[in-house]
């Protein structure tokens, strides 16, 4: 006990950093690999699910391999609280099916099981193998190198291989609670270096989602990208456009909404992975004056950041709102000019267009990009709804997402739009007295938005003399 108490607090002390004892490594044709005692580490079972250590012992006491494996072992021997615990086996999925009746088997491109206790799910994956056979049925590539299928088992130690950084290879045993080190990964955990499993040009085209996980575990954890493995990125950056819609969404809201916006934007447009993403907007990013989608783009980061950090919610409806607003206006602008439609009508359809372009490289489910289009459509009201007409917009469901955009665009833009931005906030911090006295100091209430692109009215063509 006092042994234990002793290692923790000097572990403590020294910021977190892993001071494992080794035992002799072992090196085969393979990874490296470092075994560290129960003695040598600091991980404890109480600091395991108690969900994940019943998939564990099950999978032990059946007579298979069981390992805590990736993020869920990294982030304990940091001093983290891990977001989930993922299971590695040498069960294979329909074995472990048999083994737990709420169980799911998931996944098209690598099978799956997930193991359901109420809302915590334990994410349980098969040791994968090398593709030494060409099967299409369990292994499927395409013509750039992407994995489309990826049902091939093998052992351990080809698992290790197949992961993509050396920190997520970490394995901790559940039978004699040691931990399996392959590829030095728990070294580059003590320098706080993030290396990619092989190499990186092969292992990128395999999956391209690498390189932004890359990029967040390096804004995550606090480390730097190792130069052989940031080298190809920025090259390589376009293949991120071949990746399912779907998949990516769920890529956008782990880079954007969990505290680390800002910084991971930033190393995302370093190395050339954003305009994949976001292609619209990287496009207008030189093209508008003074900037302002950059500026609008560091905002939007800056906001969610901030959100994050003082528990309050944020939503990929006023996300994308924000950051997908500028696009919107050129478009309706160049709508309005090519087809003579009313400036209302032109936002209209430029809002379908701009979603339905979007939507090619990160799909929006409906329940977001229905309240999205809300946002847009308040803006151009907030633009001319300053008076009585305040009291009416105050009420609509979206309108506080929509203010939030506004002042956002007045922080942005200045101008005539920063002093409407002013009018609302005024008006909105006011009590209900103060609220009519600020109404009725604007001369009525259809304020022309002088930023929509006028169109000359046609000429009635004059009567024709009636004939005698």
């Amino acid at each position: 006990m006092f042994r234990r108490i002793s290692q923790f607090c000097k572990q403590l002390f020294e910021n977190n950093k892993v001071a494992p004892v080794l035992e002799e490594p072992i090196q085969e044709d393979g990874l490296r690999l470092d075994i560290i005692s129960r003695d040598g580490h600091s991980i404890s079972r109480r600091q395991i699910s108690e969900n994940a250590l019943k998939v564990l012992y099950r999978l032990n006491k059946s007579g298979y391999k069981a390992y805590l494996v990736g993020g869920g072992v990294r982030d304990i021997l940091l001093g983290l609280e891990p977001k989930d615990f993922d299971v590695a086996t040498n069960a294979t999925p329909d074995d472990i099916k048999k083994l737990f009746r709420n169980c799911r088997l998931v996944g098209r491109r690598f099978r799956l099981a997930h193991i359901v206790f109420g809302r915590d799910v334990i994410e349980v994956a098969t040791f994968r193998g090398h593709h030494n056979e060409s099967n299409d049925k369990v292994s499927k590539s395409n013509a750039e190198g992407r994995l489309l299928r990826d049902n091939v088992y093998g052992e351990i130690d080809e698992d290790a291989e197949r992961r993509d950084f050396t920190i997520n290879a970490l394995y901790y045993d559940i039978s004699d609670y040691s931990i399996r080190s392959y590829g030095g990964g728990l070294a580059d955990l003590n320098a706080r270096t993030i290396k990619l499993i092989g190499d990186p040009d092969t292992r990128y085209r395999e999956d391209p989602v690498r390189m932004l996980r890359a990029v967040r575990f390096a804004t995550k954890l606090d480390m730097q990208i190792d130069p052989v493995t940031a080298d190809p990125i920025k090259a390589l950056a376009p293949l991120l456009s071949d990746i399912p819609a779907a998949r990516m969404y769920e890529e956008v809201l782990k880079l954007f909404f969990a505290g680390k916006a800002e910084a991971n934007y930033n190393m995302m447009q370093r190395f050339g992975l954003f305009a994949p993403l976001f292609p619209q907007v990287s496009a207008l990013i030189e093209e508008l004056p003074k900037g302002q989608t950059a500026k609008m783009l560091q905002v939007v980061m800056r906001n969610t950041d901030i959100r994050v950090s003082e528990d309050k919610t944020v939503t990929p409806a006023f996300f994308f709102a924000a950051i997908l607003w500028y696009p919107v206006k050129q478009r309706a602008d160049d709508i309005a000019i090519e087809s003579g439609l009313t400036h209302y009508d032109a936002y209209v359809a430029a809002m379908g267009d701009v979603l339905e372009k979007q939507c090619l490289t990160i799909s929006l489910p409906r329940r977001f990009s229905t309240p999205a289009r809300d946002i847009w459509q308040l803006q151009l009201r907030l633009e001319r709804g300053q008076g009585t007409r305040a009291f009416k917009l105050l009420e609509h469901p979206k309108f506080r997402a929509a203010y939030d955009l506004l002042l956002l665009r007045g922080e942005v833009e200045a101008g005539n739009i920063a002093k409407i931005a002013e009018w609302w906030k005024a008006f909105v911090e006011a009590d209900e007295t103060d609220r009519s006295d600020i109404a009725k100091s604007i001369k009525g209430s259809n304020t022309r938005n002088r930023n929509a692109p006028q169109r000359k009215r046609r000429r009635k063509p004059a009567a024709k003399p009636a004939e005698e």
